[in-house]
């Protein structure tokens, strides 16, 4: 889990410097800061369990085993990357890992993970899915109506909202009466939890409560994940296009750094002597190379031809 998270850490990160240049062109929202949901929630899963992601699912796609070089590259938009160059940073998927994709749309993967478990539980293929979605999307109504068809049909949908307090600019506070999150799937009869998304090992071991729950046809589950973005909503700031600030205010910022989940989980290890600093110091190189490889592969890589442009498309 520790190399999970060093390794989403240091892919977002390497994207900052090239979005600022210009070099990245598609809106990119980073994940940094939120890591230790993704990999908790995806090493409670098998192979052969899918997930459906957000506008900000760098994470969710690696934490499920997602080739690095192909989300770089389909972030420059090259051929070689996992939606071949069409796609970009909100349009990821790797069928084979189980990541079933990711789009813009606020909530917009919510029903077809609804789709996909309503499917497993048909051909008792015992897969569970998971809805991954930011807390802008408790204000859509598929939400509800997937709650409640998820619940009605005892599908293996387990729901994790990630609450980084902010839906794009707009606090939480200022578009919820109350900060209870949590509390929306029990009136469906949905078992839910509330975490500390910043605590991998938490998250981990809800997840693990909430997929054994699915596995065995109980029904679906609910997790809120209270977490923090450290980058802005798109892009390294919340005002790429000017001075490179954030409209947050720095006293918080600061506040939720000190509670990084990948510190937080590091310090764990070395107090539990379960890593040295010379394992950690060697996770983090292997993790600089790979991201540095992906990097190098995805400039290297063609674009797309402008022939192939109607190619996937269908009419």
């Amino acid at each position: 889990m520790y190399k999970t998270m060093i390794r989403i850490r240091f892919c977002e990160e390497s994207l900052v410097e090239p979005i600022i240049k210009g070099e990245i062109r598609c809106p990119t929202h980073l994940y940094t800061g939120q890591e230790a949901i993704a990999t908790g929630v995806c090493a409670a899963l098998k192979k052969r369990d899918l997930v459906f992601g957000t506008h900000r699912s760098h994470g969710h796609y690696l934490a499920k085993g997602g080739d690095m070089r192909e989300l770089i590259a389909e972030i420059y938009g090259k051929k070689t990357g996992c939606s071949r160059g069409r796609g970009g940073s909100m349009h990821l998927i790797s069928k084979d890992k189980g990541f079933l994709g990711s789009v813009p749309l606020v909530g917009g993967t919510i029903a077809l993970a609804v789709g996909a478990a309503l499917a497993s539980k048909m051909k008792k293929e015992r897969r569970v899915c998971v809805s991954f979605f930011g807390d802008g999307a408790t204000g859509e109504g598929i939400l509800y109506e997937s709650l409640n068809f998820a619940a009605l049909k005892k599908l293996p949908l387990l729901f994790v909202c990630e609450n980084n307090f902010y839906s794009t600019h707009l606090p939480l506070r200022e578009i919820r009466p109350k900060d209870n999150i949590s509390e929306i799937a029990r009136p469906f009869g949905i078992p839910s939890l509330k975490l500390d998304g910043n605590n991998v090992l938490q998250v981990f071991k809800a997840a693990k409560k909430g997929v054994s729950f699915c596995r065995e046809g109980k029904g679906p589950f609910f997790l809120e994940c209270r977490t923090y973005r450290l980058r802005g909503h798109v892009g390294p700031d919340d005002n790429i296009q000017g001075a490179h600030t954030d409209i947050r205010p720095k006293e918080e910022i600061e506040k939720w750094r000190k509670k990084d989940p990948i510190k937080k989980f590091e310090n764990f290890l070395l107090k539990n002597k379960i890593l040295r600093k010379s394992d950690i110091k060697r996770i983090q190189e292997e993790a600089e190379k790979e991201v540095r490889e992906a990097h190098l592969f995805a400039k290297r890589s063609p674009y797309p031809k402008a022939k192939d442009l109607t190619k996937y498309v269908f009419t």
